[in-house]
């Protein structure tokens, strides 16, 4: 009874899981940023934990659920979820360089996160292009469709964090890193437009306003954050510093996007749980809220140093415990589910 609990729970497991692995990460390298080393050691821990349990998961999956992840991949609205793979095991390399100084690590990280872009990217987009049954606009796009950006950017970040350990082909490194960058930011641009239109003219029931919205914002900051990291590595590469002045403007115009969409995301969480009275309950899609709070956090801090705007590092210091409580309180809840007594719940989320 208990193994056929488990192989349904694997069978339904939520596509988008491994965004666990992306705010615990991001979470981290803010608090290691911010100075809290303590937190972010701790966080990197419980992260490689998550990280190889949802990897095991995943490959259980794979050898006895193949049909139900095709389906998942080529689904216009859970599709999309496989996205956090790629940007979970960038987060988790970015935490190796800067929290404990092992870029090595960090650098088969990089190389297995481009891999896995590069799989995922063209099979789902691949798969919604020639599909014949289509969903509508409404129902076949949503938030998570924005983690293509994230996973984009994270191999962006990745790559120019690593930049140091080549002695050669340092100027290929950047140059790629600043391409995957620009591609995020195109891709953003074309995605926000969709759900932007599908906000405004199309009905947004409670059910529908998940979690993964708050990618919206999560989006742009990460490109805030990559654009900030090139900067900062600028003088690696001549290239470069003749691109300063646009790089600098072009980021901080994704900054001031993801701060405007603050206000009204919040806003409309308070609509959906306050005033609709929608029942707060774990899901997985919630790590796709923590982790933008995360990032914000970590480009803000960045993009201070970056751009050389002191005043902008009092909003990362009083917002790290914004996202720090939502990761205590999502994790709370998934401890919960995981207890027998709620097993009528899958840990899958489907």
């Amino acid at each position: 009874m208990l193994l056929n609990t488990i192989d349904e729970a694997v069978s339904n497991l939520f596509p988008g899981y491994f965004a666990l692995v992306m705010a615990t990460g991001i979470v981290s390298i803010a608090s290691f940023l911010l100075g809290y080393a303590w937190i972010a050691l701790a966080l990197l821990v419980v992260n490689g934990i998550a990280y190889g349990v949802l990897w095991v998961l995943t490959i259980v999956r794979l050898s006895r659920h193949v049909h139900r992840m095709l389906e998942d991949l080529t689904n216009h609205a859970r599709g999309a979820g496989f996205f956090t793979i790629v940007a979970g095991t960038c987060v988790l390399g970015a935490q190796f360089v800067i929290v404990i100084d092992i870029p090595r690590v960090g650098l088969a990280l990089w190389w297995l996160g481009l891999a896995l872009w590069l799989f995922v990217t063209y099979a789902f987009f691949m798969a919604i292009t020639v599909r014949e049954e289509k969903p509508s606009l409404e129902s076949g796009i949503n938030g998570a469709w924005l983690i293509a950006i994230v996973a984009t950017q994270s191999i962006s970040v990745l790559g120019t964090l690593l930049v140091d350990l080549f002695s050669t082909g340092r100027e290929v490194l950047l140059f790629f890193s600043l391409s995957m960058f620009l591609f995020g930011c195109m891709l953003y641009i074309l995605i926000i437009t969709l759900i932007f239109y599908r906000f405004s003219f199309f009905r947004l029931t409670m059910a529908a306003l998940t979690p993964p919205y708050w990618i919206n914002m999560g989006a742009v900051a990460i490109s805030t954050l990559a654009g900030a990291t090139i900067i900062l590595h600028a003088d690696r590469w001549s290239v470069l510093g003749e691109l300063l002045p646009f790089l600098k403007g072009f980021t901080l115009f994704f900054w001031a996007t993801a701060t405007w969409w603050i206000p009204l995301l919040f806003m409309l969480g308070a609509w959906r749980h306050l005033y609709k009275r929608y029942p707060f309950a774990y899901d997985p899609q919630y790590w796709g809220m923590v982790f933008p709070l995360g990032m914000y956090t970590a480009c803000t801090f960045q993009l201070s140093r970056a751009i050389g705007i002191p005043f902008l590092e009092i909003i990362p210091r009083y917002f790290i415990f914004i996202a720090l409580a939502a990761w205590i309180g999502t994790s709370i809840g998934l401890l919960r589910s995981l207890i027998p007594t709620s097993a009528h719940r899958p840990v899958g989320g489907r």
